[in-house]
C-alpha cells in the first residue's frame, strides 16, 4: 500500500442506531478487517457539537485550534484509550472549519498510524449528523444497526451507558430508529446498511458477507474470529458492560429482557416504541397500548435508584470507572469555560459566542 493511498480514505464506515444494540461486537468484527481501523469512539459529535458554534468561525486557525485542543483533550481522557497519539498540529492544518472536520482529521490520524485504508466510528449518536458526515465524505456508509427494544433496554438497566429506566431508554431508541430510517429513506440502500442485531449473531458468516457486500470489501475469516484479537481482549477487562467482546459470537442474549424486565416494563417499552418496533419486524405485545405510564416523579425516582446501583458495581468492577468520572467532569467544565464571554451590559461580545480561553 503506498502512501499517497493512505492520505485520506473515501469512504469511512460509521455505525448508526442506539447503544446497547450490540455495537461492540460489530465494531471489533470491522476492525478485524485487515483494511479497516475502528477505534472505541470518544464521541466527539455528541459531547461537542453543542458547544460547536462557541468556537466562532472555524476557517479561522486559532479558533479551529483551540477545537481541535478541546477534543483532543477529551480523547486523552477516554474511556477507552487509543493506541497512537494525535498530533495536534497536523489535525489543525488539515481539517476543514466545521466539527466533524476536525474529527474526520483526528480519525484519519489514526488511519494513517494503524496504516489501513479506511477508519470507521461506531458512535452510534452519529445518526444526528448523517447529512454532516456525507458532506464531508460523500462515499461514506453507514451500518445502521438495530436490536429488539426490550433487549436494549434491559441491558441498558445494568449498564454505565445511556439511560437505565427501560421507559427512557425505549424513548431514545424510538428517536433514533427513526432518524435512522429517515437517512436510509433520503440516501437509500446504497449509502445505509439495515443490520439488525438478531441476524448478526444468527447467521453472522451470511450477514457479514453480505455487509461487506455493502461495503466493498471482501469477507475475511479474522471478522468471525474477533474475540480472538488483542482489541476485543483489552475492551473486555475494561468494563463489565462490555465483558462479553471478549467472548465468541452467540445468540445468548436475543431475548434477555425475559429475564432482565418485569412484565410492566416489557409492556412500557412496547407502548413507547410501538409502530416503529413493529416496522422493523419485531412484534409488540397488544395489551401495551393499555399499560400506564410512569409518573415524572416515580420516573426520576426509580432512574436515580438504578443508576445509583450501576456506579456502585461500576466502582468495584470497572477498570475505567475513574476514567469515566474523570470524562464527565472534563465536558462539564468544557460546557463552562465555552459560555459567552459578557459584556457589563450582559450582552455576548459582538452578538456572537466566544470561548473563554484556557
Amino acid at each position: 500500500m503506498t502512501p499517497a493511498s493512505l492520505d485520506r480514505t473515501e469512504s469511512p464506515i460509521l455505525i448508526i442506531g442506539t447503544e446497547r444494540s450490540g455495537s461492540n461486537l460489530l465494531r471489533l468484527m470491522l476492525d478485524a478487517h485487515s483494511r479497516i481501523t475502528i477505534p472505541h469512539p470518544p464521541h466527539f459529535m455528541r459531547f461537542l457539537a453543542p458547544l460547536a458554534g462557541r468556537y466562532g468561525d472555524l476557517a479561522d486557525a486559532g479558533n479551529r485550534s483551540r477545537l481541535v485542543a478541546d477534543a483532543l483533550g477529551l480523547l486523552r481522557r477516554h474511556i477507552h484509550p487509543w493506541p497512537h497519539s494525535v498530533d495536534a498540529e497536523r489535525v489543525t492544518a488539515a481539517a476543514t472549519p466545521t466539527l466533524f472536520g476536525v474529527v474526520a482529521a483526528i480519525y484519519e490520524e489514526h488511519r494513517r498510524a494503524e496504516g489501513v485504508a479506511r477508519w470507521g466510528c461506531k458512535s452510534t449518536f452519529m445518526v444526528d449528523h448523517v447529512d454532516e458526515v456525507l458532506a464531508e465524505y460523500p462515499g461514506a456508509r453507514f451500518v445502521w444497526l438495530v436490536r429488539e427494544p426490550r433487549d436494549v433496554s434491559s441491558s441498558a438497566k445494568r449498564a454505565v451507558f445511556g439511560p437505565s429506566h427501560p421507559y427512557r431508554m425505549a424513548h431514545l431508541w424510538r428517536r433514533q430508529q427513526e432518524r435512522a430510517r429517515a437517512a436510509l429513506d433520503t440516501w437509500g440502500p446504497d449509502v445505509v446498511h439495515l443490520l439488525r442485531y438478531e441476524d448478526l449473531v444468527s447467521a453472522p458468516e451470511k450477514e457479514l458477507a453480505r455487509l461487506c457486500a455493502f461495503l466493498g470489501e471482501r469477507l475475511e475469516p479474522a471478522m468471525l474470529a474477533h474475540h480472538t484479537s488483542a482489541a476485543a481482549r483489552q475492551t473486555a477487562a475494561l468494563s463489565e458492560s462490555w465483558r462479553r467482546a471478549g467472548g465468541p459470537i452467540s445468540t445468548g442474549r436475543v431475548g434477555a429482557h425475559r429475564e432482565g424486565l418485569t412484565a410492566r416494563e416489557r409492556l412500557l417499552v412496547d407502548k413507547a416504541t410501538g409502530p416503529v418496533k413493529e416496522a422493523l419486524g419485531y412484534p409488540v405485545d397488544p395489551l401495551a397500548a393499555g399499560a400506564r405510564d410512569p409518573s415524572a416523579l416515580a420516573l426520576a425516582v426509580r432512574s436515580a435508584l438504578l443508576r445509583l446501583r450501576i456506579e456502585a458495581r461500576s466502582m468495584r468492577h470497572d477498570r475505567n470507572y475513574r476514567s469515566r468520572l474523570a470524562r464527565d467532569v472534563y465536558v462539564r467544565w468544557l460546557r463552562v469555560r465555552t459560555l459567552p464571554v459578557r459584556t457589563t451590559t450582559g450582552s455576548p461580545l459582538s452578538g456572537r459566542l466566544t470561548p473563554r480561553r484556557q
